[in-house]
């Protein structure tokens, strides 16, 4: 048994062994057929002399690590976290190990965590982005590593990406609320500034368009992608004069803090208010009342994204795709007609 002050090595391996260090690393890495008799000895060896193969090394020789990286932009986001799951579920099963990094929603976070996974010598990586298009793209451009861009792809890019049909989505919730009866029908949105908001909003826009309702709408109300952000533009619309009979909230998180500020102010959905969100995360089905969303096909997105990015770690493909997924909707407790319904709108 070798001291801790004197690790084992590839060599120390062969000798206790008695074979060659070429043969030892033929064992390790499959290099070559190595008989039964001798990967027996080899095995035995490593297990006397505590040898723990050096995964530095090896990636040196194989040029590969078996890992890669997933960064999100919110792990408290519970749409974000089961995404990661689901990643690292997948990249498990298929034999690679998962780094995770947070960005916060912090391009300059994002850029430091790129440059710390390079350096860590990561296989590929799936990644949320956060920053507008042309900054992500910049910070990207130096990697010399396959990315698969998940839930948001960029204008102009040379990765593959997956995502869903934001707008799609979006329509699906709004046709739902028209149908029920509402004709005040408002909405909760991220900044402006992201993508992903900005597509389910417009999908909003849509349908009000289309069913003669845009000048009934309030104003969107703007906030994170947050509970507490939900909560906040929920508080703004109750005091308009007119408040929305049925609000759209583009993220499930927005929706439940939304349903708070309704609890907070009295009222209750969706006898008061009908609240319909996105994401359809696993909390949706246990808040009360039960949440109605727009549902995303998050484990198939998230396991494709992997199947992509090991087709590119392995060089199977060399082009870049984009897989838009469909959304569905998932009719629960918190959308109903509003107390005194006008006729639906025809769509």
């Amino acid at each position: 048994m070798t001291s801790k002050s004197s690790p084992s090595t590839i060599r120390t391996v062969a000798e206790r062994a008695g074979v060659s260090v070429a043969t030892v690393s033929h064992v390790l890495n499959g290099t070559r057929h190595v008989s039964d008799a001798l990967r027996a000895r080899v095995e035995a060896a490593m297990r006397e002399l505590d040898f723990v193969p050096s995964a530095i090394a090896r990636s040196l020789k194989q040029r590969q690590t078996h890992t890669i990286g997933m960064m999100t932009p919110n792990s408290s986001n519970p749409y974000f976290a089961e995404i990661v799951q689901y990643v690292e579920d997948h990249g498990f099963g298929a034999g690679y190990h998962v780094v995770l990094c947070n960005s916060n929603d912090d391009p300059r976070r994002q850029s430091a965590y790129l440059q710390v996974l390079a350096e860590r010598r990561i296989d590929g990586l799936v990644l949320v982005p956060t920053g507008d298009d042309a900054t992500v793209l910049a910070q990207l451009d130096g990697l010399r590593m396959p990315v698969v861009l998940l839930d948001r792809p960029l204008a102009g890019m040379r990765f593959d990406a997956v995502c869903n049909d934001n707008r799609a989505g979006a329509r699906l919730a709004v046709q739902h609320l028209v149908g029920l009866g509402h004709r005040r029908i408002g909405c909760i949105g991220d900044s402006p500034a992201t993508a992903v908001s900005c597509e389910r909003e417009a999908g909003w826009r849509e349908v009000l368009a289309e069913a003669g309702l845009a000048g009934e709408a309030p104003e969107v109300q703007y906030g994170h992608f947050t509970a507490q952000g939900g909560f906040d533009a929920m508080q703004r619309l109750l005091q308009q004069p007119q408040p929305p009979t049925a609000v759209f909230a583009c993220n499930d998180a927005m929706a439940i803090g939304a349903l708070g500020a309704l609890a907070q102010a009295g009222l209750a959905a969706p006898a008061d208010v009908s609240i319909v969100g996105y994401d359809d995360v696993d909390l949706a089905h246990w808040v009360h009342p039960a949440l109605t969303t727009v549902a995303q096909p998050k484990q198939q997105m998230s396991r494709l994204a992997v199947d992509l990015l090991i087709e590119r770690i392995e060089r199977r493909r060399h082009e870049a795709q984009t897989r838009a997924l469909a959304p569905s909707l998932v009719v629960r407790a918190s959308s109903a007609a509003p107390r005194v319904a006008a006729a639906a709108p025809a769509l």
